[in-house]
């Protein structure tokens, strides 16, 4: 494990030249302008290709499922290339049309001619992508007035812009605090920004591909378990919602960075850390309760991970504090090793459970 703790003890490696008042005001003028150039073009690209941006933004919702309460069959009717529906059949009709032991069945409508008379017949699609349809959610974005197709395209190139503008903001602040800093404190701010950068791009990523479609999917259950119809949502209030909470995830994902420079500067310790524990475990879990959508389990999928950040933070501190960093790294190994030995022993425990816990939550 890399040692940060140790801090150079040369005292004159001092940042850029000493600057009047009015110098830095210019300064700080010219980092407003080259923010707002950089941000206005980022955007006017991101709404040259707004359709595709919102085609990314709209990837969460393709691939959130649906869930059906019992065991009843689930068949999709589609006529041609059109989908007329997904059906719950009782039991009844089970017996009656005998489609079979699968729970999710495609039936394809088609015109049949017997003798002179047009008539409806249908068969079973062996196609099981059709089938699999079922599970997936099919709610409809749209626009309810005239200007809201401009407001989503503005809304879609802002969250775009920044995201795509946010090297080059970094890249122009970093500039204008840097001269400010010693050398060493440089190296130290350009290693947390780096480290910064991965983390926000980590948690940003864990929402989007494995957290969004949960909680989308939690939304419409809820939805439909009030007796509200939960097909069309606003396109703008969805646009917000996810690019929201994106962003808070990748701010939260942001917590080690900030404890470890709080550790470093001598805000904080190992034992103030280990003594907060308790407190951060309410103060994640409020976090999860306010940027997700209310209900337990997005909540607790934001909790995990970020409790899991403030323990890794804590066990850098004590890292950092202990004087034998040789015995303190083979202790950490055996941790590590531990733990990747509890995730398998769960993963393939849950494995196991998969099919009774889909049985009796269906």
């Amino acid at each position: 494990m890399a040692d940060f703790s140790s801090e150079p003890s040369d005292d004159d490696d001092g940042g850029g030249p000493v600057k009047s008042f009015l110098e830095h005001l210019e300064d700080f003028r010219w980092l407003l302008v080259k923010i707002s150039i950089s941000l206005g073009l980022a955007m006017l690209i991101c709404l040259i290709g707004a359709n595709y941006v919102m085609a990314v933004i709209k990837w969460p919702l393709s691939r959130a499922t649906v869930s059906y309460p019992g065991t009843n069959q689930i068949v999709t009717v589609s006529f041609g290339a059109n989908r007329l529906g997904h059906f719950t059949l009782s039991a009844e009709q089970e017996k009656t049309l005998n489609l079979g032991t699968n729970r999710f069945v495609a039936i394809a409508v088609e015109p049949l001619t017997l003798g002179t008379n047009q008539v409806l017949g249908w068969h079973v699609d062996p196609n099981t992508k059709t089938a699999d349809e079922a599970q997936q959610m099919q709610v409809e974005l749209v626009n309810l007035g005239p200007a809201g197709g401009f407001f989503v395209a503005i809304q879609v190139a802002f969250y775009g812009g920044i995201l795509l503008a946010a090297p080059f903001l970094l890249y122009f602040v970093a500039s204008f605090v840097f001269p400010a800093l010693r050398m060493h404190e440089q190296k130290y701010v350009l290693r947390g920004l780096i480290i910064g950068l991965g983390l926000f791009i980590a948690g940003v990523s864990f929402c989007y591909f494995a957290l969004m479609p949960v909680a989308l999917s939690a939304s419409q259950m809820y939805s439909n378990w009030l007796g509200l119809g939960a097909s069309q949502w606003r396109a703008e209030e969805y646009i917000s919602f996810v690019c929201k909470f994106m962003l808070g995830m990748g701010l939260g994902f942001e917590m080690p960075v900030l404890i470890l420079t709080l550790v470093k500067i001598g805000v904080l310790s190992y034992s103030t850390l280990a003594k907060a524990r308790r407190y951060m475990i309410v103060i994640n879990m409020v976090l999860g309760a306010v940027l997700t959508t209310p209900e337990v389990v997005t909540q607790v999928l934001m909790f995990i991970p970020l409790q899991f950040l403030y323990e890794v933070s804590v066990w850098i501190a004590w890292y950092w504090d202990q004087p034998d960093r040789a015995k303190a790294r083979r202790q950490v190994l055996l941790v590590i090793a531990l733990l990747l030995l509890l995730t398998v022993l769960l993963w393939q425990g849950y494995k196991f459970a998969q099919p009774w816990l889909r049985q009796y939550f269906h």
